[in-house]
Protein backbone atom coordinates (compact mmCIF):
# COMPACT_ATOMS: atom_id res chain seq x y z
CA UNK A 1 0.00 0.00 0.00
CA UNK A 2 1.12 3.46 -0.80
CA UNK A 3 -1.54 6.07 -0.84
CA UNK A 4 -2.72 7.46 1.98
CA UNK A 5 -6.16 6.92 0.99
CA UNK A 6 -5.49 3.13 1.38
CA UNK A 7 -4.20 2.85 4.96
CA UNK A 8 -7.04 5.12 5.58
CA UNK A 9 -9.47 3.15 4.33
CA UNK A 10 -7.99 -0.40 6.10
CA UNK A 11 -7.47 1.36 8.92
CA UNK A 12 -11.34 2.45 9.21
CA UNK A 13 -13.28 -0.74 7.50
CA UNK A 14 -10.63 -3.44 8.21
CA UNK A 15 -10.78 -6.01 10.84
CA UNK A 16 -8.25 -6.32 13.97
CA UNK A 17 -6.27 -9.12 15.39
CA UNK A 18 -3.86 -8.33 18.36
CA UNK A 19 -0.32 -9.62 19.45
CA UNK A 20 2.07 -8.69 22.07
CA UNK A 21 3.89 -6.60 19.57
CA UNK A 22 1.70 -6.04 16.14
CA UNK A 23 -2.10 -4.49 15.46
CA UNK A 24 -2.57 -6.32 12.46
CA UNK A 25 -5.31 -4.85 10.56
CA UNK A 26 -6.87 -6.88 7.07
CA UNK A 27 -8.76 -5.63 4.33
CA UNK A 28 -10.19 -6.64 0.77
CA UNK A 29 -9.47 -5.01 -2.16
CA UNK A 30 -10.57 -5.16 -5.30
CA UNK A 31 -7.56 -6.87 -6.73
CA UNK A 32 -6.23 -9.46 -7.46
CA UNK A 33 -3.29 -9.46 -4.97
CA UNK A 34 -2.01 -8.77 -1.64
CA UNK A 35 -0.89 -5.32 -0.84
CA UNK A 36 1.15 -4.77 2.54
CA UNK A 37 1.75 -1.28 4.45
CA UNK A 38 3.37 -1.35 7.22
CA UNK A 39 3.41 1.79 10.15
CA UNK A 40 6.38 2.09 12.44
CA UNK A 41 5.93 5.00 15.21
CA UNK A 42 9.00 6.85 16.77
CA UNK A 43 7.53 5.18 20.17
CA UNK A 44 9.73 2.29 19.11
CA UNK A 45 12.96 3.88 18.90
CA UNK A 46 15.62 5.48 16.58
CA UNK A 47 15.43 5.52 13.02
CA UNK A 48 17.57 2.43 12.61
CA UNK A 49 15.12 0.72 14.71
CA UNK A 50 12.29 1.50 13.49
CA UNK A 51 13.65 0.28 9.95
CA UNK A 52 14.94 -2.81 10.90
CA UNK A 53 11.59 -3.90 12.07
CA UNK A 54 10.37 -2.93 8.97
CA UNK A 55 12.45 -4.58 7.52
CA UNK A 56 11.92 -8.01 8.97
CA UNK A 57 7.97 -7.39 8.29
CA UNK A 58 8.68 -7.14 4.74
CA UNK A 59 10.68 -10.14 4.75
CA UNK A 60 7.94 -11.84 6.28
CA UNK A 61 5.26 -10.74 3.83
CA UNK A 62 7.61 -11.54 1.51
CA UNK A 63 8.24 -15.24 2.17
CA UNK A 64 4.32 -15.72 3.47
CA UNK A 65 2.11 -14.00 0.90
CA UNK A 66 0.87 -17.09 -1.01
CA UNK A 67 -0.17 -18.57 2.24
CA UNK A 68 -1.77 -15.16 3.74
CA UNK A 69 -5.43 -14.44 2.58
CA UNK A 70 -5.73 -13.33 -1.18
CA UNK A 71 -6.93 -9.73 -2.43
CA UNK A 72 -6.31 -8.41 0.93
CA UNK A 73 -4.72 -5.31 2.21
CA UNK A 74 -2.39 -6.25 5.40
CA UNK A 75 -1.78 -3.19 7.29
CA UNK A 76 0.79 -3.92 10.49
CA UNK A 77 1.13 -1.44 13.29
CA UNK A 78 4.32 -2.16 15.29
CA UNK A 79 3.85 -1.41 19.21
CA UNK A 80 6.77 -0.17 21.55
CA UNK A 81 8.72 -3.45 21.93
CA UNK A 82 8.79 -5.03 18.40
CA UNK A 83 12.30 -3.50 18.15
CA UNK A 84 13.44 -6.22 20.60
CA UNK A 85 12.50 -9.05 18.40
CA UNK A 86 14.83 -11.18 16.00
CA UNK A 87 13.20 -11.78 12.79
CA UNK A 88 12.06 -15.49 14.09
CA UNK A 89 10.09 -13.87 16.71
CA UNK A 90 8.48 -11.85 14.37
CA UNK A 91 7.46 -15.04 12.29
CA UNK A 92 6.35 -17.11 14.82
CA UNK A 93 3.98 -14.15 16.59
CA UNK A 94 2.60 -13.25 12.59
CA UNK A 95 2.42 -16.74 11.56
CA UNK A 96 0.30 -17.64 14.80
CA UNK A 97 -2.39 -14.75 13.50
CA UNK A 98 -2.04 -14.64 10.00
CA UNK A 99 -1.23 -18.49 8.64
CA UNK A 100 -4.52 -20.06 10.72
CA UNK A 101 -7.29 -22.01 9.14
CA UNK A 102 -9.26 -19.59 10.14
CA UNK A 103 -8.83 -16.53 8.03
CA UNK A 104 -11.07 -15.09 5.38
Amino acid sequence: MRRRKDYELAFRHGSRRHTQNFTIILRPNELKFSRLGVTVGKKVGNAVKRNRVKRRLREFFRLHKHKLPQAHDLMIIAKKDAATLAYHDVREELAAVLLSDKNP
